[in-house]
C-alpha cells in the first residue's frame, strides 16, 4: 500500500498542559490536567493490551470515509499487524489502539472496531484485546440491538485511525473532567479545538490514548451491516447518517482515541476518531463515541479520566484519491 511519512514536532507535554487547561475549565465544573508517569493501563478500568503509551509514538490514518461513501469498497481490507510494519513499529515490542471499521470479511458483518493489541518477541506473539460492536438484530418497531464482543481477528477494513508505540510506561498527559457546563459536548473535541486555536493550521499536534467515562452517560453510534445493492449508493450526508444506529450507554466505558489539531499537509485526515467498549464482562455496550449527555433522573453528571501522548510521526496509508464532505462524527 502507498504510505507517506510525515514527521511531527509537538510541543512539550508541559506546554500542552498550559494550552489545554483554560478550555477544560470553561467547559467543565471540575477538571485537572498534568504531566504524570503513566499508570499500568492493563489494569482496570482501562484494560489495554500494553502498560503504557510511550516509545516511538506515532499515528496512522489508514483508508478513509471515501471507502464507505457513496458505496462501500469491499476490497479495502487491512491487517493491523501489517499496518504496524508500515508504521515502523518494532517487531520486538509494540502496541496499537484506535478506532475504525471492523473486518467484515472475518466477522461476516460490518461493525465498529476498537483495536487494542500488543506484541512481544515478534508480530506473531500477539495479545489481542480488541473489541467490536455490531447490530445483532432489529425489533419490530425498528430499534437496533447492539452487541459488543472480543474480536478474534487482527484485521480491519475501509478506514482506521491508530496510535502506536512501544507500549512502555513514561510521561503522559493526565486529564480529568467532571460535570460539563459548556457547549462543547465531546470531551476529545474540547481538547482538539483548544489545540487548533493555539497552534493554527500550520503546526499540527496529534494525540492518541485512552479515556474512561467513569460516571454519567454518552451517545454512540454503531454501523449496521452494509445496505443491500438496491439501496446503494448513499445519496447524501443525511441518508448516510440516517443509516447509522444511535445508542446511549452509561459508565463505565473505555474509549480509545486519536485526534489532530489540524491537517497541516492536506492529507484528508480523520480529525477525531474514538471507539469505545465496556470492560465489564457480559455487558453489551460499545461503539463510536459522539458526546456525553446531560444528567438523567439519577442526577449523575459525566466524569472522565484520560491519558494521552503526542505522536512524533504521522503515517498516511492507502489515502483515498479524493476528499469526502461527509463526516460520520456529526
Amino acid at each position: 500500500m502507498k504510505t507517506t511519512r510525515h514527521p511531527l514536532s509537538p510541543p512539550s507535554l508541559e506546554e500542552l498542559v498550559t494550552t489545554i487547561r483554560p478550555a477544560l475549565e470553561q467547559n467543565y465544573v471540575q477538571t485537572s490536567i498534568s504531566v504524570v508517569q503513566c499508570p499500568d493501563l492493563t489494569q482496570q478500568p482501562f484494560s489495554l493490551a500494553a502498560v503504557g503509551l510511550s516509545g516511538n509514538e506515532c499515528i496512522a490514518d489508514i483508508g478513509g470515509q471515501p471507502y464507505l461513501f457513496p458505496r462501500p469498497m469491499l476490497e479495502k481490507k487491512y491487517s493491523l499487524l501489517e499496518c504496524a510494519k508500515y508504521m515502523n513499529l518494532s517487531p520486538e515490542k509494540g502496541m496499537l489502539i484506535g478506532a475504525g471499521a471492523g473486518p467484515f470479511h472475518a466477522l461476516g458483518t460490518n461493525s465498529e472496531l476498537a483495536p487494542n493489541l500488543s506484541w512481544k518477541g515478534g508480530y506473531e506473539q500477539v495479545k489481542n484485546q480488541t473489541h467490536y460492536s455490531m447490530i445483532e438484530s432489529f425489533t419490530e418497531d425498528g430499534k437496533a440491538n447492539a452487541v459488543c464482543k472480543f474480536c478474534p481477528s487482527t484485521d480491519c477494513a475501509l478506514m482506521m485511525n491508530l496510535f502506536g508505540s512501544d507500549g512502555e510506561t513514561g510521561e503522559v498527559l493526565k486529564v480529568t473532567a467532571r460535570s460539563r457546563r459548556g457547549e462543547t459536548k465531546s470531551f476529545t473535541e474540547c481538547i482538539r479545538l483548544a489545540l487548533g486555536k493555539a497552534y493554527g493550521e500550520e503546526r499540527q499536534v496529534s494525540l492518541g490514548g485512552v479515556f474512561v467515562v467513569k460516571k454519567g452517560k454518552a451517545l454512540f453510534h454503531v454501523m449496521p451491516d452494509f445496505p443491500s445493492e438496491d439501496k446503494l449508493p448513499f445519496k447524501d450526508r443525511q441518508e448516510l447518517n440516517g443509516w447509522l444506529t444511535y445508542h446511549e450507554f452509561g459508565a463505565p466505558m473505555v474509549c480509545l482515541s486519536v485526534f489532530h489539531s489540524a491537517d497541516a499537509e492536506g492529507l484528508g485526515l480523520r480529525m477525531e476518531h474514538t471507539h469505545c467498549f465496556s470492560a465489564v464482562e457480559g455487558r453489551d455496550a460499545g461503539g463510536h463515541y459522539h458526546n456525553d449527555l446531560p444528567a438523567g433522573e439519577d442526577g449523575e453528571e459525566v466524569e472522565y479520566e484520560a491519558y494521552f501522548n503526542t505522536a512524533k510521526m504521522l503515517y498516511r496509508i492507502d489515502q483515498p484519491g479524493k476528499a469526502l464532505e461527509v463526516d460520520l462524527h456529526d
